[in-house]
């Protein structure tokens, strides 16, 4: 399996995969009970402290995944101004900003197996009332790996249409976009049912 683990080694590469899931639910679990958005800013600015510091590659990796939070940023920003409830707004921003930074701060310093291995073994208790684990496994790794897959198309798609038009894509590549979607996951599954489907996972 292929993960988005960067190849820009990091001291957080060696920490234990457990131990940064913990403490990135903890830290998630924090920033909704903080309300002040100048407090937000600063959090968020050490969020981007911790990106620099492997360098420029691994900074500039980083943000690439965080433009994908620019249509939740607009939307909420337009909503909060016409309230009026501006330093609200500001707060959800940074707060969105600086939880979805660390998570995707933890996917780049962590092996794809050496998370699966943590859900493994947080999930095997709840084997014995019928959970199948591997399926679970498998259905995180697929959704850690094929979001930024599918991101990628629908750039690719907007990319397009602008190549060949002068309106902006808008809602006119929904469809396709779908369509795109719904042919990927008729591969995966294909490509399942190829190898035996989840009944094969037992076996590994």
């Amino acid at each position: 399996m292929i993960s988005l683990t960067s190849p820009i080694e990091t001291r957080a590469h060696d920490w234990p995969a457990g131990v940064k899931l913990a403490a990135l639910c903890v830290t998630t679990f924090g920033l909704f009970l903080i309300q002040n958005p100048a407090l937000h800013a600063a959090i968020f600015t050490g969020v981007l402290t911790l990106y620099a510091l492997p360098g420029r590659g691994f900074f500039t990796a980083g943000l690439r995944h965080l433009r994908l939070l620019a249509p939740f940023i607009i939307v909420i920003a337009i909503w909060h101004s016409w309230t009026g409830d501006i330093a609200l707004g500001a707060a959800i921003i940074l707060r969105m900003l600086s939880a979805v930074a660390l998570a995707n701060l933890v996917t780049m310093t962590t092996k794809l197996s050496d998370m699966i291995d943590v859900i493994r073994t947080l999930t095997a208790p709840l084997t014995r009332f019928g959970l199948r684990a591997n399926v679970l496994e498998l259905a995180i790794a697929m959704v850690i790996r094929l979001t930024p897959v599918l991101v990628d198309k629908g750039t690719r798609l907007s990319q397009a249409w602008s190549a060949r038009s002068h309106r902006r894509a808008g809602w006119r590549i929904i469809l396709p976009f779908t369509i795109i979607a719904l042919d990927d996951a008729d591969q995966v599954a294909e490509a399942l049912r190829a190898r035996g489907g989840f009944d094969a996972l037992k076996e590994t």
